[in-house]
């Protein structure tokens, strides 16, 4: 198990997760019924699929043992995918989140991740 999962957040709604005390997903999240998340080394290709030039873009970092057993590893689009992805079976605790890190976008729409990021 990887120590720490990702997920995409638009900033407003980080802003009402903060008010709230727990990030409940977005619409994709709530139609799936589970929380997305990815490792660090899926992320990047995450982003580029499911929200490319998304402007108000946070990558939310979570320790994953704290998630508990809501927290499983699962096979992403009906196994067509290769790997394991995080999927949340709860909504994310703020006591889970390590950071918050925004991904403003380069000249050509990407994402630019922190320094050091895989």
């Amino acid at each position: 198990m990887e120590p720490f999962v990702y997920t995409l957040v638009r900033a407003p709604d980080w802003t009402a997760a903060e008010a709230a005390g727990a990030y409940a997903g977005s619409a994709d999240d709530a139609r799936d019924g589970f929380l997305h998340f990815s490792t660090a080394g899926q992320l990047r290709a995450s982003a580029a699929k499911h929200r490319a030039g998304v402007a108000d873009l946070l990558m939310v970092e979570a320790d994953a043992a704290s998630l508990g057993a809501a927290l499983r590893w699962e096979p992403a689009a009906g196994g067509r995918r290769p790997g394991l992805f995080p999927h949340l079976y709860a909504a994310l605790p703020l006591s889970a989140v390590m950071r918050v890190v925004p991904l403003p976008l380069d000249a050509e729409g990407r994402h630019v991740f922190p320094e050091g990021f895989p």
